[in-house]
């Protein structure tokens, strides 16, 4: 098994010394870096650190039926190419058609390719590899809870599809330098509890966009 990215690391034993803190003393330490919408919410970081690992390296090892277990129970996963969020045309799967599409070479519309507009029509495999793992998120450059490090021209819409949910991003500022940034990288995984414990509801990609 492969070892997690030593800054990774260690942000699990900062975010476990801050949820004793936060014990002692309040939330006051986890309100400063949450949006609006769950700043009333306590969040624990160690949790939502280890999940997202656990899901960025299934992702990587293409163990896409281990996906499954962190799927929302009723709302399902859905998958949005780029920061706008379009709930009408982006595909949501539940656990059991997400497990019917990894295991299926049958193309769907995943929405649209920015700049043409033409259709994203691809295998869920295709899309994986295109618009969820297309970079090694398992070791970002930057790791961040709740707190969106990039934006480019398209409308970050995440609040508004997402009100009260958590998230992690996964980001890397950009890879060649003749690109001068405009080859930048974000994963985004938005988590909603129940019961208690953390389930997936959205994957959301985001790059550089005309």
């Amino acid at each position: 098994m492969k070892a997690f990215p030593v800054f990774i690391i260690a942000l699990l034993l900062f975010a476990s010394c801050n949820n004793r803190n936060n014990q002692q003393g309040g939330d006051q330490a986890d309100s400063a870096n949450v949006s609006a919408d769950t700043t009333n919410m306590r969040v624990d970081k160690t949790d939502l650190t280890q999940l997202s690992l656990e899901i960025l390296k299934d992702f990587k090892n293409k163990n896409y039926e281990a996906l499954v277990q962190y799927i929302h129970p009723d709302e399902g996963v859905r998958f949005s190419p780029y920061a706008f969020i379009e709930p009408d045309t982006h595909v949501q799967l539940s656990s059991a058609d997400f497990l019917s599409a990894v295991n299926s070479n049958e193309k769907r519309i995943w929405g649209s390719f920015d700049g043409t507009g033409d259709e994203i029509n691809m295998t869920a495999k295709e899309y994986f590899e295109r618009f969820v793992y297309d970079v090694d998120f398992l070791e970002p450059e930057t790791f961040s809870i709740n707190e969106t490090i990039s934006s480019g021209n398209s409308l970050n819409n995440q609040a508004e599809i997402y009100p009260g949910t958590q998230y992690t991003e996964s980001h890397f500022s950009g890879f060649e330098e003749k690109y001068n940034g405009m080859d930048w990288r974000a994963l985004r995984l938005i988590f909603k509890q129940v019961n208690g414990n953390y389930y997936l509801v959205g994957i959301v990609h985001d790059e550089w966009t005309i």
